[in-house]
This record gives structure tokens, sequence and C-alpha cells, in this order.
């Protein structure tokens, strides 16, 4: 198990690493998070949603995504509330205070879906959530040392150099457990460091005779396009575009699924930024509104911010718009909620596309191919996937896509474009025909745009993750540690 120090450890990206080493070590290997908070999620081919982390770790492992990998998923819709998915389904919306109270009741699951895993697998690397030193909450923990005990776990301590304070996170953490917590940890690893890795040994030699728990590694700072968890996420702060094509993405307050983008980041022809006001947007080559689990407070916040009137502007002057999922629900006439499954009432869209959404209390989660229809990708075939509440209808323009299934998607009017797809970009077609059209549009060469193998792509970023982690780590020590408890 991988317990952190803090939210941002670089735990889900320790886990992912581990994933792949103990594979290509020729393990059988699964990831596992018993409770995940996040809006980054995902819907598996069986139709059940869970959180994108683990998606990417089980990539790395070479496996299937299993929603048993992610059994609870919180889905903040507030400050204090959130959607709760158990095993891939919606169970309600709870305030922070009420799922506290009944969380316990949700070992069961929890527990199943870890046994299921583990007898099909060799090893299976688990992932805490913030720090297991939350003292105010470890009386009904389920995702650090609770679960760590609950399944007899050793556990790694991660902690984050590049923040500052290091050896506080790791001695602090280590003096808040109690002894049999502290027994578990079988070593620390410092992650994100950046220089001479001898100028910290004094600190290393202190630290394991302060603590008793000896340093397994240091780990340094990399960047890799692997997909983020939740809205710490390092590229969120990307405010610049550096390459020919300016792409601005809207950092809704309640985004979510912006992996959605990431594909687009990785392409050489196109830049990609966030932005959180209208002095920020200026004049892109092309505005993205994205996913959201608050559509309708994330439409009064653009609107009081200038970036509903600012967007309206670039649209009435000739610039793309495309809308995803709640950014497609946005651009449309008026969004309705009677039943209160956001906020009881109606609001006005942007009104950039000819359609209507209705909130209702069943949500769409499921698997989509389709066919792009709208003029600039025609032809480009989608693969990804439907997570939202409500439907919308179109009353004119045009469709986006038609899917496998024969249905229509989305709507076109002029230069704004709107879909329920997830995942547009995860097939190299979409991606390549909006490089080709957006590069076209400015004079340039689409010699600026070749097209990119996604999934070798990512199978070369998940190689590099390891063989800096694996060079880093005492791989030995762990294997040690993991004979050690599995004899027990």
């Amino acid at each position: 198990m991988v317990q952190g120090t803090m939210s941002g450890a670089g735990k889900s990206l320790l886990v992912t690493a581990l994933c792949r080493i103990f594979r290509q070590d020729g393990l059988k290997v699964a990831p596992f998070k018993s409770q995940n908070m996040a809006l980054n999620s995902y819907i598996t081919r069986d139709g059940l949603e869970m959180g994108r982390a683990q998606v990417a770790q089980a990539e790395a492992a070479g496996r299937e995504p299993d929603v048993r990998m992610n059994p609870i998923l919180l889905k903040p819709s507030s400050d204090t509330g959130s959607q709760l998915i158990v095993n891939g389904r919606v169970r309600g919306q709870y305030a922070a205070r009420d799922y506290f109270a009944m969380k316990k009741t949700l070992v069961p699951d929890i527990e199943r879906a870890y046994r299921s895993l583990m007898e099909e697998n060799d090893v299976i690397v688990i992932e805490g959530a913030g720090s297991p030193a939350e003292i105010n909450l470890k009386a009904d923990d389920i995702v650090n040392m609770g679960l760590a005990k609950l399944v007899d776990a050793p556990v790694l301590l991660v902690g984050d150099i590049d923040r500052g304070g290091v050896f506080a996170q790791l001695y602090g953490t280590v003096s808040l457990l109690e002894e049999e917590e502290r027994a578990r940890i079988v070593g620390m690893v410092i992650n994100k460091f950046r220089g001479d890795v001898s100028l910290l040994e004094p600190g290393l030699q202190m630290l394991r005779e302060k603590t008793g728990v000896p340093v397994l590694g240091v780990v340094p700072y990399g960047q890799w396009d692997i997909d983020d968890e939740d809205s710490l996420a390092p590229r969120l702060n990307q405010t610049r575009a550096e390459r020919p094509v300016d792409i601005a993405v809207i950092r809704l307050p309640r985004i979510s699924n912006f992996t959605d983008f990431a594909p687009l980041e990785s392409h050489p022809a196109l830049g990609v930024r966030y932005v959180a006001s209208s002095q920020q947007l200026g004049s892109p080559d092309l505005v993205i509104l994205p996913g959201t689990k608050s559509t309708m407070q994330d439409l009064l916040w653009l609107r009081s911010c200038g970036l509903e009137a600012a967007i309206q502007k670039l649209a009435a002057n000739g610039i793309p718009v495309l809308g995803i999922c709640g950014g497609y629900q946005m651009l449309g006439v008026s969004i309705s909620d009677p039943d209160g499954v956001e906020e009881k009432g109606t609001l006005s869209g942007l009104g950039l596309l000819p359609c209507h959404t209705v909130f209702a209390p069943h949500k769409t989660r499921t698997r989509m191919q389709a066919d792009v229809l709208a003029a600039p990708f025609a032809g480009a075939r989608a693969d990804g996937y439907e997570i939202h509440m409500g439907c919308t209808s179109r009353t004119g323009g045009a469709p986006f896509s038609r899917l496998h299934t024969g249905a229509e998607d989305g709507a076109v009017q002029g230069l704004v474009f709107g879909t329920y797809l997830h995942g547009l970009f995860d097939t190299a077609d979409m991606t390549d025909h909006l490089a080709k059209w957006l590069l076209q549009r400015k004079g340039l060469p689409v010699t600026w745009a070749p097209s990119m193998d996604r999934t070798a792509y990512k199978e070369e970023q998940y190689d590099q993750l390891a063989a800096s982690v694996r060079a880093a780590l005492d791989m030995p020590a762990i294997y040690r540690a993991m004979e050690e408890y599995s004899h027990e």
C-alpha cells in the first residue's frame, strides 16, 4: 500500500509506476483504491463508473479497467456534498457529515472488491487518500491505515519534497500514528526531488534514526503525460499556449474529466491553456467548455465573471467553440431542473446552440462509439463514453455525430459544436482532424499535425515513469517486505 503525507504527494503516480514495474517483472498485478474523491471518472465496458486514476494504473498494469479497482467514488458537487457511487452505480447525494456517519457500512463492498481482485492477481498495489495522520478522522478510516489493517498490507509512506518541509511531513506523520500502524510502514519515499541526492543524506540518516523506518528511495522530479486524478493537477495551472494553435479550456470551478484534453496537450501543434477569467481568455483559435459536476452553478459562475459574454463575443466573431457534456448543455438555450437534481429551477444558457436540456434523476453512463458528422471533422471516428444527468433535445442546426446505436449526438450551429462524448480525442482520428482544421484556418501547413498513435504514446509514458521510479527505489527491499507479509 502507498500512503502519502498529504494530498498531491504523488501516491497515484507511484502506484502507477509500481503496477508497471511488477508487470515488467512478470507478475499479474492490479491497482486498488477503496475510496476515491475525484471529478475525473471513466465508464468501463460494462457501463460502470470509476475514478480515472485507477484507469491509468490498470493500463500501466496491462489490465482492463475494472470497477472493483475503485469500489467507492465520491464526486464533489459542492464544498460540503458529493454524489456517492458504489460499485460503479449512483447510491445518492450526501452531505459530508451524513457520508461520514454511514461510510463504515461500505466496508463489506470494499472487502468484497478487494478479495475478488486478490483471487485473480499475484499483487495488489493499493493507493491511500490524503494522509493517514488525519487524527480527527482515524476512528472510521476505510482508505488508509484502516484499510491496511483490514487487508494486512505493508505500507510505503511518500512525502513531497517539492513543496518543502518533507522531513517534517514524514516525521510528523509517523509520530501521529499508533504503534501498530507505525509497524506497518516498511519504508519511506521522498518524491519530486530536484538536485544532488548526496546532499540529502544527512537528513535521511537523521530521519531513519528518529523514526526507525528506512528511506527506500528518493524519486526525481519528472513530467510524464499520465492522466491526473483531480483538481490538484499541475496541468490546470497552464495559462500560456506555446504552440502554433492556441486552445483555451475554460477552468470551471467544478471542472470534470479534464483528462479529455490530455491528447491535445501532447500534440506538437496544439497549445492548451486553462482559463478562469475573461482577462485571461484573449483571442484563442478555439474555446472549449469542458464537463462539470455542477452545470447550473458553473453556468452562473461563467455569467458572473464575464466569461459568458466574452465567449459569446468570440463566437460572434467566428472563433470556434466546442462544448463537451456539461459544457454542451451550457451552450444551449436553456437548462431546466424540475426535480432538483442539481438545483431546482431553469436557467438560460449561452444561446449558441439550438437545444434545451432537462435534468432527471437517472444518470446516463455508457461506452459509445460514434462517427462524427460535423463538417470540419466529418469522417472522424470517436470511441468515448457518456456520463451525465438529464437529456438534451435539439430544435435546429445539425447533429455533431451519429452513435453506433443509430442515435444522433450533440448539436452544431455555424462554428459552435456540442457533444456528450467524453474521450472524444482519445483516438488519433478526431485529434488529427481538429489539428489540421485549426492549422488551415491560421494559414499554417498541416505538416505541423502528424498523426499520433495515442496508445503507443501512453505505453511509452508508463515505461519512462517505471524506469525512473525503479532506478530510484530499493526494489529488493520492497520485494522482501512483500514476501514477509505474504508468509505471515
